[in-house]
Protein backbone atom coordinates (compact mmCIF):
# COMPACT_ATOMS: atom_id res chain seq x y z
CA UNK A 1 0.00 0.00 0.00
CA UNK A 2 2.79 2.41 0.93
CA UNK A 3 4.67 1.65 -2.28
CA UNK A 4 1.53 2.14 -4.35
CA UNK A 5 0.86 5.48 -2.64
CA UNK A 6 4.42 6.58 -3.27
CA UNK A 7 4.17 5.61 -6.93
CA UNK A 8 0.92 7.52 -7.25
CA UNK A 9 2.49 10.60 -5.67
CA UNK A 10 5.47 10.50 -8.03
CA UNK A 11 3.16 10.10 -11.02
CA UNK A 12 1.08 13.09 -9.91
CA UNK A 13 4.21 15.20 -9.48
CA UNK A 14 5.45 14.33 -12.97
CA UNK A 15 2.03 14.83 -14.54
CA UNK A 16 1.76 18.26 -12.93
CA UNK A 17 5.24 19.30 -14.09
CA UNK A 18 4.82 18.06 -17.64
CA UNK A 19 1.31 19.39 -18.20
CA UNK A 20 1.99 22.74 -16.53
CA UNK A 21 5.32 23.20 -18.27
CA UNK A 22 4.03 22.49 -21.76
CA UNK A 23 1.26 25.09 -21.64
CA UNK A 24 3.03 27.69 -19.47
CA UNK A 25 4.50 29.90 -22.26
CA UNK A 26 1.05 30.20 -23.85
CA UNK A 27 -0.49 31.37 -20.57
CA UNK A 28 2.21 33.68 -19.21
CA UNK A 29 5.16 35.56 -20.67
CA UNK A 30 7.86 32.98 -21.62
CA UNK A 31 10.65 34.86 -19.84
CA UNK A 32 8.61 34.86 -16.62
CA UNK A 33 8.01 31.12 -17.02
CA UNK A 34 11.77 30.62 -17.56
CA UNK A 35 12.51 32.50 -14.35
CA UNK A 36 10.09 30.24 -12.46
CA UNK A 37 11.85 27.13 -13.82
CA UNK A 38 15.28 28.49 -12.91
CA UNK A 39 14.27 29.27 -9.35
CA UNK A 40 12.42 25.95 -9.06
CA UNK A 41 15.62 24.12 -10.02
CA UNK A 42 17.60 26.26 -7.58
CA UNK A 43 15.16 25.48 -4.76
CA UNK A 44 15.16 21.78 -5.64
CA UNK A 45 18.95 21.78 -5.43
CA UNK A 46 18.82 23.26 -1.94
CA UNK A 47 16.07 20.85 -0.94
CA UNK A 48 18.33 17.93 -1.77
CA UNK A 49 20.69 19.26 0.88
CA UNK A 50 18.22 20.65 3.42
CA UNK A 51 15.21 18.38 3.07
CA UNK A 52 17.01 15.08 2.63
CA UNK A 53 20.40 15.63 4.28
CA UNK A 54 19.40 17.99 7.07
CA UNK A 55 22.06 20.57 6.12
CA UNK A 56 20.98 24.21 6.07
CA UNK A 57 23.15 26.25 3.71
CA UNK A 58 22.96 30.04 3.70
CA UNK A 59 25.51 30.31 0.91
CA UNK A 60 23.88 28.62 -2.07
CA UNK A 61 23.69 31.90 -3.97
CA UNK A 62 27.46 31.59 -4.46
CA UNK A 63 26.92 28.58 -6.71
CA UNK A 64 24.03 30.10 -8.62
CA UNK A 65 25.82 33.41 -9.12
CA UNK A 66 29.29 32.09 -9.92
CA UNK A 67 27.86 29.78 -12.59
CA UNK A 68 25.80 32.64 -14.03
CA UNK A 69 28.85 34.91 -14.30
CA UNK A 70 31.12 32.25 -15.78
CA UNK A 71 28.46 31.19 -18.26
CA UNK A 72 27.84 34.80 -19.24
CA UNK A 73 31.55 35.48 -19.67
CA UNK A 74 32.06 32.34 -21.76
CA UNK A 75 29.10 33.10 -24.02
CA UNK A 76 29.67 36.85 -24.39
CA UNK A 77 33.45 37.20 -24.36
CA UNK A 78 34.79 33.82 -25.41
CA UNK A 79 31.94 32.99 -27.77
CA UNK A 80 32.19 29.23 -27.21
CA UNK A 81 28.50 28.38 -27.61
CA UNK A 82 25.61 27.84 -25.23
CA UNK A 83 26.27 24.26 -24.10
CA UNK A 84 30.05 24.67 -23.49
CA UNK A 85 29.34 27.96 -21.70
CA UNK A 86 26.82 26.27 -19.41
CA UNK A 87 29.20 23.37 -18.83
CA UNK A 88 31.90 25.84 -17.76
CA UNK A 89 29.49 27.49 -15.32
CA UNK A 90 28.40 24.18 -13.80
CA UNK A 91 32.03 23.04 -13.52
CA UNK A 92 32.98 26.17 -11.58
CA UNK A 93 29.98 25.78 -9.26
CA UNK A 94 30.88 22.13 -8.68
CA UNK A 95 34.50 22.91 -7.77
CA UNK A 96 33.32 25.74 -5.55
CA UNK A 97 30.87 23.35 -3.88
CA UNK A 98 33.68 20.89 -3.21
CA UNK A 99 35.80 23.61 -1.58
CA UNK A 100 32.86 24.94 0.45
CA UNK A 101 31.92 21.43 1.55
CA UNK A 102 35.42 20.49 2.67
CA UNK A 103 35.58 23.61 4.83
CA UNK A 104 31.99 23.92 6.07
CA UNK A 105 31.32 20.25 6.87
CA UNK A 106 33.90 20.37 9.63
CA UNK A 107 31.07 21.85 11.69
CA UNK A 108 27.33 21.16 11.95
CA UNK A 109 24.10 22.95 12.76
CA UNK A 110 24.12 26.73 12.91
CA UNK A 111 27.91 26.78 12.66
CA UNK A 112 27.73 25.00 9.31
CA UNK A 113 25.13 27.52 8.08
CA UNK A 114 27.25 30.48 9.18
CA UNK A 115 30.38 29.10 7.52
CA UNK A 116 28.52 28.72 4.21
CA UNK A 117 27.23 32.27 4.57
CA UNK A 118 30.74 33.59 5.26
CA UNK A 119 32.22 31.75 2.28
CA UNK A 120 29.44 33.05 0.05
CA UNK A 121 30.24 36.59 1.14
CA UNK A 122 33.83 36.03 0.01
CA UNK A 123 32.49 35.10 -3.43
CA UNK A 124 30.31 38.22 -3.39
CA UNK A 125 33.37 40.37 -2.60
CA UNK A 126 35.32 38.78 -5.46
CA UNK A 127 32.48 39.40 -7.90
CA UNK A 128 32.41 43.06 -6.89
CA UNK A 129 36.18 43.46 -7.27
CA UNK A 130 37.05 41.38 -10.34
CA UNK A 131 37.22 43.52 -13.51
CA UNK A 132 35.45 41.08 -15.86
CA UNK A 133 32.25 40.83 -13.78
CA UNK A 134 31.10 44.37 -14.55
CA UNK A 135 30.97 45.37 -10.88
CA UNK A 136 27.61 46.78 -9.83
CA UNK A 137 26.37 46.74 -13.43
CA UNK A 138 26.93 43.01 -13.80
CA UNK A 139 27.08 41.25 -17.16
CA UNK A 140 24.45 42.49 -19.58
CA UNK A 141 23.44 41.40 -23.05
CA UNK A 142 24.57 37.78 -22.75
CA UNK A 143 23.85 36.12 -26.14
CA UNK A 144 21.62 33.07 -26.22
CA UNK A 145 23.17 31.72 -29.40
CA UNK A 146 21.95 28.58 -31.12
CA UNK A 147 21.51 25.02 -29.94
CA UNK A 148 23.40 22.45 -32.03
CA UNK A 149 23.82 25.18 -34.63
CA UNK A 150 20.18 24.77 -35.66
CA UNK A 151 17.74 25.97 -32.97
CA UNK A 152 17.75 29.74 -32.49
CA UNK A 153 17.52 30.31 -28.76
CA UNK A 154 16.92 34.00 -29.43
CA UNK A 155 13.32 32.95 -29.87
CA UNK A 156 11.71 33.10 -26.42
CA UNK A 157 9.61 29.97 -27.00
CA UNK A 158 12.63 27.95 -28.11
CA UNK A 159 14.63 29.19 -25.12
CA UNK A 160 11.79 28.35 -22.77
CA UNK A 161 11.45 24.77 -23.99
CA UNK A 162 15.22 24.30 -23.82
CA UNK A 163 15.13 25.51 -20.21
CA UNK A 164 12.14 23.28 -19.56
CA UNK A 165 13.91 20.21 -20.99
CA UNK A 166 17.00 20.84 -18.83
CA UNK A 167 14.78 21.37 -15.78
CA UNK A 168 12.97 18.06 -16.34
CA UNK A 169 16.28 16.22 -16.74
CA UNK A 170 17.59 17.77 -13.52
CA UNK A 171 14.32 17.02 -11.73
CA UNK A 172 14.57 13.38 -12.83
CA UNK A 173 18.16 13.23 -11.54
CA UNK A 174 17.10 14.65 -8.17
CA UNK A 175 14.23 12.18 -7.88
CA UNK A 176 16.47 9.23 -8.79
CA UNK A 177 19.04 10.39 -6.25
CA UNK A 178 16.42 10.63 -3.52
CA UNK A 179 15.06 7.15 -4.27
CA UNK A 180 18.50 5.52 -4.60
CA UNK A 181 20.43 3.78 -1.80
CA UNK A 182 22.50 6.97 -1.59
CA UNK A 183 19.33 8.94 -0.85
CA UNK A 184 18.29 6.43 1.80
CA UNK A 185 21.62 6.89 3.54
CA UNK A 186 21.14 10.67 3.45
CA UNK A 187 17.77 10.25 5.16
CA UNK A 188 19.37 8.03 7.79
CA UNK A 189 22.01 10.66 8.46
CA UNK A 190 19.36 13.35 8.73
CA UNK A 191 17.25 11.34 11.16
CA UNK A 192 20.01 9.90 13.36
CA UNK A 193 23.61 10.63 12.44
CA UNK A 194 25.22 8.69 15.35
CA UNK A 195 23.25 5.57 14.34
CA UNK A 196 24.38 5.96 10.72
CA UNK A 197 27.98 6.16 11.93
CA UNK A 198 27.49 3.07 14.08
CA UNK A 199 26.25 1.18 11.01
CA UNK A 200 29.58 1.85 9.32
CA UNK A 201 28.66 4.63 6.90
CA UNK A 202 31.24 7.30 6.12
CA UNK A 203 28.91 10.15 7.06
CA UNK A 204 31.26 12.97 6.08
CA UNK A 205 31.76 11.52 2.60
CA UNK A 206 28.01 11.19 2.05
CA UNK A 207 27.43 14.75 3.22
CA UNK A 208 30.18 16.05 0.96
CA UNK A 209 28.77 14.21 -2.06
CA UNK A 210 25.31 15.62 -1.34
CA UNK A 211 26.74 19.12 -0.96
CA UNK A 212 28.69 18.95 -4.22
CA UNK A 213 25.69 17.56 -6.13
CA UNK A 214 23.49 20.30 -4.71
CA UNK A 215 26.07 22.94 -5.69
CA UNK A 216 26.30 21.55 -9.23
CA UNK A 217 22.51 21.66 -9.66
CA UNK A 218 22.43 25.21 -8.28
CA UNK A 219 25.14 26.08 -10.79
CA UNK A 220 23.03 24.57 -13.58
CA UNK A 221 20.19 26.87 -12.51
CA UNK A 222 22.58 29.83 -12.62
CA UNK A 223 23.78 28.91 -16.10
CA UNK A 224 20.20 28.65 -17.36
CA UNK A 225 19.41 31.98 -15.76
CA UNK A 226 22.34 33.73 -17.46
CA UNK A 227 21.45 32.38 -20.91
CA UNK A 228 17.68 32.67 -20.59
CA UNK A 229 17.43 36.09 -18.95
CA UNK A 230 20.65 37.32 -20.63
CA UNK A 231 22.22 38.93 -17.59
CA UNK A 232 24.08 38.15 -14.37
CA UNK A 233 24.04 40.63 -11.50
CA UNK A 234 25.26 41.04 -7.94
CA UNK A 235 21.81 39.96 -6.78
CA UNK A 236 22.64 36.45 -7.97
CA UNK A 237 25.47 36.11 -5.42
CA UNK A 238 23.99 38.20 -2.60
CA UNK A 239 22.98 36.64 0.72
CA UNK A 240 19.39 37.72 0.08
CA UNK A 241 19.24 35.20 -2.76
CA UNK A 242 20.35 32.44 -0.40
CA UNK A 243 17.62 33.44 2.06
CA UNK A 244 15.04 33.60 -0.71
CA UNK A 245 15.70 30.03 -1.84
CA UNK A 246 15.37 28.78 1.74
CA UNK A 247 12.02 30.56 1.87
CA UNK A 248 10.90 28.86 -1.35
CA UNK A 249 11.88 25.44 -0.05
CA UNK A 250 10.08 25.84 3.26
CA UNK A 251 7.03 27.46 1.69
CA UNK A 252 6.52 24.68 -0.84
CA UNK A 253 7.41 21.81 1.46
CA UNK A 254 10.87 20.79 2.64
CA UNK A 255 11.65 17.15 2.03
CA UNK A 256 9.11 16.78 -0.77
CA UNK A 257 10.03 16.34 -4.42
CA UNK A 258 7.56 18.86 -5.85
CA UNK A 259 7.51 21.29 -2.90
CA UNK A 260 10.45 23.54 -3.89
CA UNK A 261 8.98 24.02 -7.37
CA UNK A 262 5.65 25.09 -5.88
CA UNK A 263 7.42 27.41 -3.45
CA UNK A 264 9.42 28.96 -6.29
CA UNK A 265 6.25 29.49 -8.30
CA UNK A 266 4.56 31.26 -5.37
CA UNK A 267 7.50 33.52 -4.52
CA UNK A 268 8.40 34.48 -8.11
CA UNK A 269 4.74 35.15 -8.90
CA UNK A 270 4.37 37.42 -5.89
CA UNK A 271 7.57 39.29 -6.72
CA UNK A 272 6.52 39.73 -10.34
CA UNK A 273 2.90 40.72 -10.01
CA UNK A 274 3.35 42.81 -6.87
CA UNK A 275 6.44 44.63 -8.16
CA UNK A 276 4.47 47.89 -8.42
CA UNK A 277 4.22 47.93 -4.62
CA UNK A 278 7.97 48.45 -4.29
CA UNK A 279 9.51 47.43 -0.97
CA UNK A 280 6.12 46.23 0.25
CA UNK A 281 6.70 43.05 -1.75
CA UNK A 282 9.23 41.95 0.86
CA UNK A 283 6.76 42.67 3.65
CA UNK A 284 3.98 40.73 1.94
CA UNK A 285 6.29 37.79 1.17
CA UNK A 286 7.42 37.72 4.79
CA UNK A 287 3.84 37.83 6.04
CA UNK A 288 2.84 34.95 3.76
CA UNK A 289 5.81 32.96 4.99
CA UNK A 290 4.90 33.57 8.65
CA UNK A 291 1.30 32.52 8.05
CA UNK A 292 2.40 29.40 6.21
CA UNK A 293 4.85 28.38 8.92
CA UNK A 294 2.30 28.95 11.67
CA UNK A 295 -0.65 27.26 9.92
CA UNK A 296 0.98 24.81 7.50
CA UNK A 297 4.31 23.76 8.94
CA UNK A 298 4.87 21.08 6.30
CA UNK A 299 4.52 23.57 3.43
CA UNK A 300 1.95 23.56 0.66
CA UNK A 301 2.86 20.20 -0.87
CA UNK A 302 3.52 18.61 2.51
CA UNK A 303 0.08 19.57 3.79
CA UNK A 304 -1.65 18.43 0.59
CA UNK A 305 0.19 15.11 0.73
CA UNK A 306 -0.76 14.61 4.36
CA UNK A 307 -4.39 15.43 3.58
CA UNK A 308 -4.50 12.93 0.72
CA UNK A 309 -2.83 10.27 2.85
CA UNK A 310 -5.59 10.60 5.45
CA UNK A 311 -8.41 10.15 2.98
CA UNK A 312 -10.32 6.84 3.12
CA UNK A 313 -8.96 4.22 0.74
Amino acid sequence: MKRAWKGQTVFMAWATLVAGGLVAPFVVYPVFAMNVLVMALFASALNLLLGYSGLLSFGHAAFLGSAAYVTGLAAKTWGIGVLPSMAAGVAVATVLGLLFGILALRRSGIYFAMITLGLAQVVYFLVVQLPWTGGEDGLQGIPRGTLFGVIDLGNSFAMYYFTYAVFLAAFWLIQRTIDSPFGQVLRAIRENEPRAISLGYDVQRYKLLAFVLSAALAGLAGSLKAIGLQFATLGDVAWQRSGEVVLMTLLGGMGTVLGPSVGALLVVTMEHYLASLGSWVTVITGAVFVVMVMAFRRGVVGEVRALLARRPS
